[in-house]
């Protein structure tokens, strides 16, 4: 009778125990990516070309902003949706927290720079032939290479990281088109998250080869600016859904 407690107590223990190690063995295999992502060292190139991504998607909302005839804070909405909801999405679904545009100021404040400057100079950036798309384009090509570039250096697949790119890259525009009550530009313009789809492919290839990320970004950026351009240009799209003729 004495031993009988004694047994269930170190029964009771034993379970603890392997209760623990289940939990722990169960969590490292749910979330791979915290264990095994490799050290985040942003060089300073990398986090400027972030910076000037920003700014120009920044420039597409407020363009787009001034056009509707908005008022100033309706111009600063504009631009910060643009500029930092693609990498707020992005960095909820990877697990960095908390979100880069949230974490950093000088996001916030460089996409309310933009916004101001086009609010009280807007007569300079309306001199350029459709300058939304031309800042959208050059937005959407630095943010997909640097979308899939931060997406590999959290441990996911190549071909998750790329998806995440062009997700980093859409996401600001369709936020800003929504704003406005505007059909997004990605559901119906001419190749747009094609594009982004390119940039990040370029950089999730070069991943795979080993190859220096740096040159493969920015020759990922170009590709996805290139064509995004060519198709404004030229009217390149996918096929357009048609409703049966009566």
């Amino acid at each position: 009778m004495v031993g009988r407690p004694a047994s269930q107590a170190g029964a009771r223990r034993e379970l603890r125990f392997l209760r623990t190690g289940m939990t722990s063995t169960n969590t490292a295999a749910i979330l791979p990516a915290a264990t095994h992502a490799r050290p985040i060292a942003v060089p300073f190139v990398l986090q400027l070309f972030d910076l000037i991504g920003t700014f120009v998607f920044a420039l597409s909302g407020a363009t787009l902003a001034v056009r509707q005839r908005l008022d100033l804070f309706g111009v600063l909405v504009l631009s910060c949706a643009a500029a930092v909801s693609g990498g707020i999405a992005r960095d909820v679904l990877i697990g960095a927290q908390p979100p880069a545009a949230l974490a950093d100021w000088r996001y916030l404040a460089t996409a309310m720079l933009a916004g101001v400057a086009t609010f009280w100079w807007r007569g300079g950036t309306e001199r350029l032939r459709n300058p939304v798309q031309l800042f959208d384009a050059a937005g959407l090509a630095l943010f997909a290479v640097l979308g899939t570039d931060k997406a590999l250096a959290y441990g996911l697949s190549p071909f998750a990281a790329m998806l995440l790119g062009m997700l980093s890259g859409i996401g600001g525009g369709i936020a800003r088109d929504l704003l406005v009550a505007r059909t997004p530009v990605v559901l119906q313009a001419e190749l747009y998250a094609v594009a982004a789809l390119l940039g990040g492919a370029v950089v999730a290839i070069a991943e795979v080869a080993g190859l220096p990320r740096t040159p493969a970004m920015a020759v990922g950026a170009m590709a996805c600016f290139g064509l995004r351009y060519m198709a404004i240009r030229h009217g390149w799209q996918l096929p357009v859904a048609r409703p049966p003729e009566d």
